[in-house]
């Protein structure tokens, strides 16, 4: 780990292992989600101006009217994605930062992530480079398309809120997939959880939640 993946001060480890102590705190259980969000450096994924702010339990502006998803909720959502059968592969919708990206890439074997926004998109990949995170595919695309071409997913995860569920993303799923999607306008959203058995969907809702929306086209 170079000295800037490290940090100091504000970024410094005992700095997150302040944040980490707070998930605890806040319900989140998996060791494993934890270990990964301790070490893995959140400053680097959001702009230099806004690094000494990168270990508060806050969603941070990236640009593009985009957020970096506050880390007890990629905590919680990873989790939720991870609990029960194995998740070898995942698609995530909504690369965005690529944090969530991240955690994920360090907790199953590969994963797909699409984006619409093509500067966030090379911004990540920089990211991901520069972390060595080599099991991670990337595409420019409208999210509510998934990613057919490597369906079916043990698990999606959606980092933005559409009104209603993407019928691809539910055909996308594994028999025995699960889905975990923030569901709603721009207010009124909920976490939703879908388990796929078979043919047939169960879905559970979970709190209240602030995502920014899932839009239409590519820019």
């Amino acid at each position: 780990m170079t000295p800037n993946q490290r940090g100091i001060g504000m970024t410094s480890q005992r700095t997150r292992d302040r944040l980490i102590m707070r998930l605890k705190e806040q319900g989140i259980k998996s060791a494993d989600v934890l270990s990964v969000m301790k070490d893995l450096p959140r400053h680097l994924f959001v702009d230099e101006a806004l690094a000494s702010r990168a270990y508060e339990d806050t969603a941070l502006p990236i640009g593009h009217g985009q957020t970096i998803s506050q880390p007890f909720i990629v905590a919680k959502m990873t989790e939720i994605l991870l609990q029960g059968l194995p998740k070898k592969k995942v698609l995530e919708v909504g690369t965005g930062s690529g944090y969530q990206t991240a955690v994920l890439s360090q907790l199953v074997e590969r994963v797909y992530s699409v984006e619409r926004i093509s500067p966030l998109q090379n911004q990540a990949r920089e990211r991901f480079y520069q972390l060595k995170l080599n099991n991670i595919k990337l595409k420019h695309s409208d999210g509510s398309w998934g990613w057919e071409d490597n369906a079916p997913y043990d698990g999606i995860i959606v980092t933005c809120a559409p009104e209603e569920v993407p019928h691809e993303l539910l055909r996308q799923l594994s028999p025995g997939g699960r889905l975990v999607i923030p569901v709603g306008g721009s207010v009124g959203q909920s976490l939703r959880v879908i388990d796929r058995n078979g043919s047939t969907f169960e879905e559970t809702e979970l709190d209240a939640v602030s995502f920014v929306p899932l839009l239409s086209g590519q820019i």
